[in-house]
């Protein structure tokens, strides 16, 4: 049998911001791994084999039985909190599922659009006002999505950067257990505070309606942290990588401007092509044949969504950025039942803000070099932390 890999490989090709790690190309389609702590579980980069994974209920999502792929993570990681759709499995995660499914629907997503284009149209007017340079993340790409779950949610925007600083500890793989815990509390709380006020005093917005459920205040409190946090962080980061690929890429951002593809296409592509969610992990609670290999029962596996994205075997030249692909199929958003519960909203959120941000600023490129753009490396979630652009 061939040595296990001593660890997750995490750096991306020099001057290939939207790129892989090289190394996981070379690792198709399954590969025995070290982790930090020393268990030895699996690295699945096949595209066929990481929506096996993620669809077979023999694997868990559950945090507690999973060992942490990055270096200087948890040796053990705690148990989800209520609500946290991510870290659970079914019954429990269906029973928030199915409380949810009817509020996250297309129709109902597609309804949001017309107040999506009035945010954009908002954001863009002030970046206009201001005038160039500026910082598309802050400007633009955090502001949208914020405003649209806050809304959606029932949270006052005027917290918002409290959120996105919680958010990015959550998401780091370099924070501490200690500091994740204290962000993971401190948004839990805050909450809680605001579930109790909508109990005593409903406006019309997701949390209010979610007060007439069945679900306690913990498990509401944790269920709005879960939606909070995921509705801002991850859009953000796809408007603002999204921008910066377009802009590097100035034939598909031409594709786009100029209505050669279809924006549907061209978000499934940027979501195929940047995968910002880029890792994930199940647990196998019983022994499972995997791509000719027995994985135990115990054993973690861990899925590369962004080297499933790029695998040949599923889309012809993958390392392309191709706005006329059809690339429906990919895994940017998940697989399975947890796949990305606010997939559509996200959906909404990028069908609107890339064509609004490109027709208001047809000359819009960016104000530094590439190579100076400052990239999210020490995250779970694949970004920028800031985009200086010009037009």
């Amino acid at each position: 049998m061939t040595a296990p890999i001593p660890g997750l490989p995490t750096t991306r090709p020099e001057g290939c911001p939207f790129d892989p790690p090289a190394e996981l190309a070379e690792l198709r389609p399954l590969t025995r791994m070290v982790y930090p702590d020393g268990h030895v579980g699996w690295l699945t980069t096949s595209h066929e084999l990481v929506r096996a994974v993620l669809a077979d209920s023999r694997f868990s999502a559950r945090y507690e039985l999973m060992h942490y792929p990055f270096p200087g993570g948890p040796d053990e990681i705690p148990p989800a909190m209520p609500g946290d759709l991510t870290g659970i499995d079914a019954p429990e995660h269906t029973r928030f599922r199915e409380l949810l499914a009817g509020r996250f629907t297309v129709r109902r997503m597609r309804l949001l659009t017309e107040r999506v284009a009035e945010i954009c149209a908002e954001q863009l007017d002030t970046m206009a006002q201001q005038g160039p340079p500026t910082d598309l993340v802050t400007a633009y790409a955090q502001p949208v999505p914020a405003l649209t779950i806050c809304e959606l949610l029932g949270v006052p925007y005027a917290d918002h950067e409290f959120f996105q600083r919680t958010v990015r500890t959550l998401t780091s793989t370099s924070a501490g257990m200690e500091d994740q815990g204290a962000a993971l509390t401190a948004l839990y709380e805050y909450l809680h505070e605001l579930v109790l006020a909508k109990r005593r005093s409903p406006t019309d917005d997701l949390l209010s309606d979610l007060t007439t459920s069945d679900l306690d205040d913990v498990e509401l409190s944790g269920l709005g942290t879960f939606l909070l946090g995921a509705g801002m962080d991850t859009t953000a980061n796809m408007i603002a990588l999204g921008t910066f690929a377009l802009l590097t890429n100035p034939d598909q951002l031409g594709e786009l401007r100029d209505g050669w593809s279809t924006v549907d296409e061209a978000v499934e592509e940027l979501l195929r092509y940047l995968s910002i969610a880029h890792t994930g992990a199940r647990a196998a609670l019983t022994d499972v044949e995997l791509g000719g290999e027995l994985v135990r029962a115990g054993e973690t596996v861990t899925v590369s969504l962004q080297a499933a994205n790029r695998d040949p075997a599923r889309f012809p030249d993958p390392d392309t950025l191709d706005l006329t692909r059809h690339a429906a199929g990919h895994v940017a958003l998940g697989h399975g039942i947890h796949q990305c519960l606010g997939q559509q909203l996200a959906r909404v959120e990028m069908r609107v803000a890339f064509p609004a941000l490109l027709k208001r600023f047809p000359t819009l490129r960016l104000a530094v070099d590439a190579a100076d753009v400052p990239l999210r490396t020490d995250s779970n979630i694949h970004g920028v932390h800031g985009l200086p652009v010009t037009w």
